[in-house]
């Protein structure tokens, strides 16, 4: 049988699982499929699966596996987090100081949460330092210096759900106004707007984001670039109308107690089931 045909045996859903959630070695993979240890690695690389270090998985204060809230947590980190270059420290920052309370918890971490005021705002600082879990999220696919250099993650197809809301309470929005504009021709002309969107200065990252939402939620979205100004790198926007906004949010917020930016479950909630509407998470 010809290489290429060999890898496609591999069913993708069965790998992630395997390799990402259950942490098989490749020569374990490579037995239970009763294929090379290269044949293998080449569909990891298909599939866009970063290949981990050999040996044991290391330990760490977190769990080095995938739940829905380490995908959630790790959504953040990949669209408003930092890695340091030092190989251990992470860092997220933000206004709502809740909501790092919410991050922490996903994490399993008790650091304190600092602020610290900038023109008279007022910020608030998550930092850790965890060498194991900072060389598992490399291995996953982030990189310290992740804002032009993000790509594909291998995030496995059940937590995605997770991991996109993360990324959308991280740098995304959710835009909801009223439209009047032609009420003046006709008073039934008044629209309620909705739009999700996603901002990233890497193309490749939102570009994986889209392929993975449409394959997953039907969605397809749409991709474009906002000018650079001065010496800045262009920002990517990937953004859903109402239509697929309207069929992503409940799909992002599928459960009533997920953990979540609530300023923003408040702005997706009308469009969601009736039974998130009186969550008060």
């Amino acid at each position: 049988m010809h290489a290429t045909n060999k890898r496609q045996i591999i069913a993708a859903g069965e790998l992630r699982r395997l390799y990402c959630d259950d942490l098989w070695t490749i020569a374990s993979l490579a037995e239970h499929f009763d294929l090379g240890q290269s044949t293998v690695r080449r569909r990891l690389a298909e599939l866009g699966i970063a290949v981990r270090r050999r040996g044991p998985a290391p330990k760490s204060g977190v769990p080095l596996r995938w739940t829905n809230e380490i995908a959630y947590a790790i959504g953040a980190l990949a669209t408003d987090g930092n890695l340091s270059g030092d190989g251990r420290h992470l860092s997220l920052a933000s206004k709502d100081h809740d909501w790092l309370v919410t991050l922490a918890a996903c994490l399993g971490r008790t650091n304190a949460i600092t602020p610290s005021t900038t023109r008279g705002k007022t910020y608030y600082r998550l930092q850790w330092g965890d060498r194991q879990f900072y060389d598992w999220l490399v291995e996953i696919g982030l990189t310290p210096a992740k804002s032009l250099t993000l790509g594909p993650l291998a995030v496995p197809d059940q937590m995605f759900s997770d991991f996109m809301r993360g990324c959308l309470d991280g740098d995304g929005t959710i835009q909801t106004y009223t439209d009047r504009y032609l009420s003046a021709q006709n008073p039934a002309y008044v629209y309620q707007r909705l739009a999700v969107s996603l901002v990233s200065a890497s193309r490749a990252f939102l570009s994986w984001i889209q392929s993975r939402a449409a394959t997953q939620f039907g969605v397809k979205g749409a991709l474009f670039v906002r000018p650079a100004r001065g010496s800045a790198a262009p920002l990517w926007n990937l953004k859903y109308a109402k239509r697929e906004s309207l069929r992503l949010l409940p799909s992002l917020y599928y459960q009533t107690d997920l953990p979540c930016l609530e300023r923003k479950r408040r702005l997706a909630r009308p469009f969601l089931p009736d039974k998130h509407r009186q969550s008060t998470r």
